[in-house]
């Protein structure tokens, strides 16, 4: 049992330690997302057996979506390390440029609790309407900050 427990604990601590070099000191957040992912589809599955509209085309078009937010999120990063780094090239402070990434990622992370919730309670669960009023006024903040910007 020892050796199993210190096995976990070294996948563990490798996890970790590869996300953190990976996403940097926010790697939590990354990492958050991807449970999101992983939590949304499965509740995503459970809602389709749960109305009996199950279909493997939704379930491949879901995963599809999930790997394009996370394409999405990339290229926002990218774009704004990129433009951060031409930007001290040239003399010009664009470090402002990094929100792209973090407006991208807030967006989606608000955009898959809100669908956990959806698929929730579409399934039966009893979701307080309290969070799914939260959830709406923090993606209008967001929408509206990025608008603005």
């Amino acid at each position: 049992m020892e050796k199993i427990i210190t096995k976990i604990n070294t996948l563990w601590a490798a996890a970790v330690t590869l996300f953190a070099a990976t996403f940097g000191e926010y790697w939590f957040l990354f990492f958050a997302f991807f449970v999101l992912n992983v939590v949304d589809y499965i509740t995503g599955i459970a809602k389709a057996r749960f109305s009996h509209t199950e279909n493997s085309n939704k379930g491949v078009k879901g995963i599809v979506k999930k790997v394009g937010y996370w394409v999405v999120i990339a290229l926002a990063f990218f774009i704004a390390i990129s433009f951060e780094s031409m930007g001290n090239n040239i003399g010009v402070n664009l470090a402002f440029v990094e929100m792209l990434g973090w407006f991208t990622l807030a967006t989606f992370l608000i955009n898959e609790i809100r669908s956990i919730l959806e698929n929730l309670v579409l399934v039966g669960v009893d979701v307080p309407q309290f969070l799914i009023k939260g959830l709406e006024v923090a993606a209008d903040a967001v929408k509206s900050k990025t608008d603005k910007e």
